[in-house]
């Protein structure tokens, strides 16, 4: 008996010490995930696609046919255009002695960042100054944000942006101590520069003053200091532009590695995607008059801020607008639905992969739920990514308790005080108390019947600003890399070039040939406001008639991008200043590519790419050339020809019917 209690008690305590040792072992093992550079992000996309589930219905076809070619791929007319932003005449290196220094802060939202940092770059150049590495405000200004990332290493390379601009400019990562001192306590001369301004007006206003003072500070505001449109003489100044925005300014590791991340488990089922901005931001919608095309309270906060913007003469005109003719002339943006009409109607199939970029998405997810019924495979970055790997991207921050009560209500305090004053009694019973409020960027904002003031951004609010960011720059990168990007909309709150613009404008230049689609808005509304009462029962010519459109803004979106957007924002448009064609223009005028030499001539690119470049022969086959003219799809979109069968069972095989013979008749179009 003694013997098998002792037994026991052993065995008791060698299982208390393995379940010891077990706890020891999982705790050890949490803080190597959580503190080593593999973390538990990479173990979880080892055991789980993370929360998208992709689902194809039918494989891709294969690349090489004409059906592959008219969906994904590359515009055939530009495969000739080529990336070259390197100085073409006499571009001296920065010469040790300066004007001085200049120091920029800059006011606004990703791609007002983007831009006006080119601009501050050339401001230097041009009056032959030092420039201390630019001040992001969305980041100085936010609070709680990780200390591991000042202003503008939170969200570009600073190493990679002073070493790429070594020919150009001297940049320096601060303001020597005397100048930075006097900095604190104002002391030095500050321009609130205009926007779009001229170079003459800093030759005339800045340069005096910057070699009296040895230092200047520029605030930057609205997206850029600089005119888009420089005269001819400044051209070397538009290609500085270019190798600023497309070369120099290199996301942080962090943000790059995310990025590179989320844009492999996009490519990991082996197929191409689209890219989708919708561009619909409150500001965006406001400045345009869209209020009505949404409901409730949403159509409120329109209306509030564009009275915000009309007292500060940011918007020139009526409060009440009619969205209904600002639609119409193309002034609004495309809603999610659209868009997905479109792409349905051009011949993607609905298991198609679509991301959705963008910091914000005025409306919410409901927005997309129209987009998410004609596409099953919509996702976006927080599809892509866990948790455990945004905070590593957002760095070491401070646990924020932010928790606001609702505003004061003006109303309730008035009819409590009528009541204490009511005189004897009986009186009314008090007003019942107000109800809790919270604040949500998508939910109810409870202020705006209660007051004529927004209230404050609260500390929360202030550091999801600054991730919005580096929200924006993964964006950034997927899009700038998609087989295929279409944009919403192409313009921000102040009727400036927005997010899109500044991606197209990339991809322009980096690969001109890529798929980019610029639909026309003023014309597409009148498209689908054809179909408006009975879109399941769209014919023929109305889906030829989609098809023809964004066929053919592939290319005049280009010409037309050059007419309008570059007038507002180099970077939107930069050709021809910074490419090159590969054609040689004295044998193309007999060759037999005479579109392909048109559409080169019509851009204005006339410079010769560099003998390096000629990695390979240009496909100049006519045929091949006009194929995304004559080729339709060989599918006809289910969206408008199969209906429901429960509703519409006598209609199908005339459906059936109907699509194969539309089917044959595109075929035979594709044999000729």
């Amino acid at each position: 008996m003694k013997g098998e209690v002792k037994m026991k008690s052993k065995m008791k305590w060698v299982g208390l010490l393995g379940l010891v040792l077990s706890a020891f072992s999982i705790f050890i093992h949490f803080l190597l995930a959580r503190f080593t550079q593999m973390g538990v992000a990479e173990y979880e996309s080892s055991v789980t696609i993370f929360s998208w589930r992709p689902v194809f219905e039918k494989p891709i076809p294969p690349t090489n046919t004409p059906s592959y070619r008219k969906l994904w791929g590359p515009v055939k007319r530009l495969e000739s255009l080529y990336p070259d932003s390197n100085p073409r005449g006499h571009y001296a290196d920065p010469v040790s002695e300066t004007n001085g220094f200049i120091f920029v802060r800059i006011q606004g939202g990703f791609h007002e960042i983007r831009n006006s940092i080119c601009d501050a770059v050339v401001v230097a150049r041009l009056l032959n100054a030092t420039l201390a590495m630019p001040e992001i405000q969305s980041t100085t200004s936010s609070k709680g944000i990780s200390s591991q990332f000042k202003s503008f290493a939170y969200l570009y390379n600073e190493e990679q942006f002073v070493l790429s601009l070594a020919k150009d400019v001297t940049v320096v990562r601060t303001l020597p101590k005397d100048l930075k001192g006097a900095r604190r306590k104002k002391e030095i001369p500050v321009f609130k520069v205009p926007y779009s301004a001229s170079p003459f007006y800093y030759f005339h206003h800045v340069l005096p003053v910057l070699k009296k003072h040895s230092v200047v500070e520029l605030v930057v505001s609205e997206g850029g200091c600089l005119k888009a449109t420089l005269p001819p003489n400044f051209e070397e100044y538009q290609r500085l532009r270019c190798r600023v925005s497309f070369h120099a300014l290199q996301f942080r590791q962090e943000v790059q590695e995310l990025s590179a991340k989320i844009l492999q488990r996009l490519r990991a089922p082996g197929r191409p995607f689209i890219a989708f901005d919708p561009g619909m931001t409150r500001e965006s919608l406001t400045y345009h008059g869209c209020a009505e095309l949404f409901q409730d309270v949403h159509t409120e906060l329109i209306q509030h801020k564009r009275s915000w913007m009309i007292k500060r003469g940011i918007v020139k005109g009526k409060l009440s607008v009619n969205s209904a003719e600002e639609r119409l002339k193309g002034s609004c943006p495309l809603m999610p639905q659209e868009i997905g009409i479109l792409l349905r109607a051009y011949g993607y199939s609905k298991d198609a992969i679509i991301y959705v970029s963008g910091g914000e998405v005025f409306g919410g997810q409901r927005t997309l739920i129209p987009l998410h019924a004609m596409f099953e495979n919509v996702i976006d970055r927080t599809s892509l990514s866990t948790p455990w790997e945004m905070i590593r991207l957002y760095g070491k921050e401070v646990n924020l308790v932010d928790t606001p009560g609702p505003p004061p209500f003006v109303e309730e305090v008035t009819k409590h005080a009528a009541w204490k004053s009511a005189g004897p009694r009986p009186r009314p019973l008090p007003p019942p108390p107000a109800r809790p409020k919270s604040y949500n960027i998508e939910g109810w904002w409870g202020w705006v019947a209660e007051s004529d003031n927004e209230p404050d951004s609260t500390v929360i609010e202030l550091r999801t600003n600054a991730h919005k960011l580096l929200w924006e720059a993964i964006d950034y990168v997927i899009c700038v890399e998609a087989d295929v990007f279409i944009p919403g909309f192409d313009r921000d709150g102040k009727g400036h070039p927005n997010f899109a613009s500044l991606v197209m404008g990339h991809r322009l230049y980096l690969s001109a040939a890529s798929k980019t689609f610029r639909p026309d808005r003023k014309e597409v509304a009148k498209l689908l406001d054809e179909i408006r009462d009975h879109g399941h029962h769209a014919n023929h010519t109305w889906l030829e008639s989609v098809r023809r459109h964004l066929k053919k803004t592939l290319l005049d979106g280009i010409m037309e991008a050059s007419n309008k957007s570059k007038l507002l924002s180099f970077l939107s448009h930069p050709v021809p200043e910074c490419s090159c064609s590969r054609d040689s223009f004295e044998v193309s005028k007999n060759s037999s590519s005479p579109l392909t030499s048109q559409l080169v001539t019509s851009l204005g690119v006339a410079h010769r790419c560099p003998a390096w470049m000629d990695t390979g022969p240009i496909s100049q086959s006519k045929d091949k050339e006009n194929e995304e003219d004559v080729y339709e799809d060989d599918s006809v979109s289910e969206l408008f020809f199969k209906q429901n069968a429960e509703n519409h069972e006598g209609d199908s095989e005339v459906n059936i019917k109907e699509e194969n013979q539309f089917e044959d008749q595109e075929d035979d179009s594709g044999e000729r």
